[in-house]
């Protein structure tokens, strides 16, 4: 029997087809499945995210590329987590390594310091230890600085319908009242240590309860060398040379 000339093309066809290497379309997807552990007997926040990511690290003086990566959320550990890559981002004589780290925002709290290498021929180290990140050096206290009320004088509610104040500038100047006249002077703040000088007030009489807190309140910023934010309260206290608080003060 004689072959037609579209049957010896469709044959062709074929042939060639199969002579042909595979496309982009029959490349292999490939995961790597393991956990994250950290030694620290710490919970993590709400937010906590945890990021795995696959990077090619061949190259010493070059940044490391990152070939696939996942994020796992909870606060859950050890967090075991899955990360699918594609094969044909991977070279046979590159170098492959995973990195972990759990942030919370912007924040990052730990993350593995050891090198973890996969896809090297041997067994994959999927179990990634990472170590917490130091913390940042706490800082300062915020200066006592702007503009107060008092709260508390020696111990007692400030009395009820005076308004006594308390304005401390950044440039060294203090200014306030007392609930019948106006003061002004001088301050120095150097860290924690804090003290009032040349101070200087009007002379209208008031009635005697406004006039008794008002000298306890200048009186009292004489003696005072310390200050502190209460941490619970917000409260602006003043202490005297022994750790007393002689006075607390609201922000306005």
């Amino acid at each position: 029997m004689t072959d037609s000339p579209i049957s010896r093309r469709a044959l062709a066809g074929l042939l060639l087809a199969s002579a042909m290497p595979a496309g982009p379309a029959l490349a292999a997807a490939r995961s790597l499945r393991g956990s994250v552990v950290y030694r620290e007997r710490v919970v993590l926040p709400p937010g906590a995210v945890v990021e795995v990511r696959l990077l090619d690290v061949s190259l010493a003086d070059a940044p490391a590329r990152t070939i696939a990566e996942t994020r796992v959320y909870g606060r859950r550990l050890p967090a075991h987590w899955v990360l699918r890559y594609d094969t044909r981002q991977i070279e046979p004589r590159h170098s492959y390594a995973l990195q972990a780290r759990i942030l919370d925002g912007d924040r990052l709290l730990f993350v593995t310091t050891e090198r973890h290498s996969v896809l090297a021929g041997g067994r994959d180290a999927t179990t990634l230890r990472m170590e917490r990140v130091g913390r940042p050096e706490q800082a300062p206290p915020a200066a006592p600085f702007g503009n107060w009320r008092l709260a508390q004088l020696g111990g007692t509610a400030a009395q009820a319908g005076t308004e006594s104040t308390l304005d401390v500038s950044a440039d060294g100047k203090v200014s306030g009242r007392g609930g019948c006249n106006g003061f002004g002077g001088s301050i120095t703040v150097r860290g924690q240590a804090i003290r009032f000088s040349r101070l200087v007030s009007t002379m209208m009489a008031c009635t005697p309860e406004v006039m008794s807190q008002e000298r306890r309140l200048l009186d009292g910023l004489g003696t005072v060398r310390r200050w502190e934010l209460q941490p619970d309260s917000g409260l602006l206290a003043l202490l005297d040379g022994r750790g007393r608080t002689i006075m607390t003060f609201a922000r306005k």
